[in-house]
């Protein structure tokens, strides 16, 4: 073997569930930049296969323990980075049954094949919606958890179970409610491209390309300066940079069951991003309202105090114009693309600058107290022996 398949297969392996979604395979490029080997683990009912290009692609589901548990074997798996599940609020109103399903029920199952194959560090992917409606203050992790919609209750009961199996079996995680991710890879291969768009900023570059026609702004008499929703937009290579802080420090000695914010620590109005889109692009949308949507809060803000002090966490690209400038340069290599008939390729129109994924100094594993309590340490110490608990 030569020294390229030597370091590949001395490289620690981390299981991604959901690598072949938006955030999750911007956190593949990430993991393989730093030197990892990401693994992913979907059944690409909304990935898109396209996006698994940093390591090998299981399909599959989370609810299937045994699958997970002999996946986790073969690709000798160090830790897991859960992404797989529900995330569309409005969806969730609607159809909760499915969201405790996927959410809690995928839990379930991805925890049973972990606990077989005794790996017992995971970072899960959370969400703001834990918070429900707390109000204009910025949120913080000592904000009440009160979640309003059945997405919002699926996750927080995911992070209570979570912290009931590290009392009680030893796993370790962390936990990353973020805000709203949004903007895309430098690198031109990855970016927001759902069977079924929701979030505002690619429905109106869409809208803008005239490739939806019922592009609208949700709500307009919140109580907010402009009347529209206020959103703490959080670029998701800067997420991507919160997971791997993350995940330093859990394949160091950070042990129980801690939870952050991850997100911008500034908001603004859907008015605000809809304006910055139309003066990037140098093109109009017309002024269309439409009713609010159920499980809304008028405003969503972060506090990332614990996340700088605990992860380290520092966002660099998460400013508006940043988040816009390169969400519109995905969209229109996914346009160019579509055009051509297929002809053309995402990697043809990469930007000149690759996406950077240093960690700050801070995130060198170091052991802190839990947003629950004092840290936990484990039965039998650094590293997993067969089953945990």
């Amino acid at each position: 073997m030569g020294e390229v398949g030597s370091a590949l297969s001395s490289a620690k392996a981390i299981l991604v569930t959901g690598g072949a979604g938006y955030i999750g395979a911007h956190v593949c490029e990430a993991l393989a930049a730093a030197g990892y080997r990401p693994v992913t683990y979907d059944n690409l009912s909304t990935g898109r296969r396209r996006f698994v290009r940093w390591g090998p692609l299981i399909e599959g589901d989370v609810w299937d323990a045994d699958k997970v548990r002999h996946t986790l074997i073969a690709h000798d798996i160090s830790a897991v980075m859960h992404f797989a599940g529900s995330s569309v609020v409005p969806e969730s109103v609607r159809a909760p049954l499915d969201y405790y399903r996927n959410n809690v029920g995928g839990l379930f199952g991805l925890l049973g094949g972990m606990r077989e194959a005794g790996v017992n560090r995971l970072v899960f992917s959370s969400t703001c919606a834990v918070y429900g409606d707390p109000g204009e203050n910025p949120i913080t992790e000592a904000t009440r958890l009160a979640p309003v919609t059945p997405y919002g209750r699926s996750k927080l009961g995911c992070e209570q179970i979570l912290s009931d199996a590290s009392a009680a079996h030893g796993l370790n995680v962390i936990a990353l409610r973020y805000f709203n991710a949004s903007g895309a890879s430098a690198s031109g291969l990855i970016g927001e491209d759902r069977p079924v768009e929701t979030h505002l900023i690619p429905r109106a570059m869409m809208a803008l390309r005239g490739q939806i026609d019922d592009f609208a702004v949700h709500g307009t008499d919140y109580p907010t300066p402009d009347g529209t929703a206020v959103r703490d937009y959080v670029h998701v290579c800067d997420l991507a940079r919160g997971h791997l802080a993350a995940l330093t420090q859990l394949l160091g000695d950070r042990r129980g069951f801690f939870a952050c914010n991850l997100g911008a620590g500034c908001g603004h109005s859907v008015r605000q991003v809809v304006e910055a889109i139309m003066a990037h692009s140098d093109l109009r949308l017309p002024d269309a309202a439409g009713a609010r949507r159920a499980g809304d809060p008028p405003h969503l803000v972060s506090d990332i105090t614990l996340a700088r002090q605990a992860l380290g966490f520092a966002p660099r690209q998460s400013d508006l114009p940043s988040i816009v400038a390169s969400a519109w340069a995905w969209h229109s290599r996914v346009s160019a693309v579509r055009a051509s008939g297929g002809a053309a390729r995402l990697s043809a129109f990469r930007t000149s600058a690759p996406p950077t994924w240093a960690l700050p100094a801070a995130a060198a594993p170091a052991l802190h107290p839990t947003a629950h309590g004092p840290a936990l340490q484990d039965a039998d110490g650094d590293h997993a022996d067969g089953r945990w608990g």
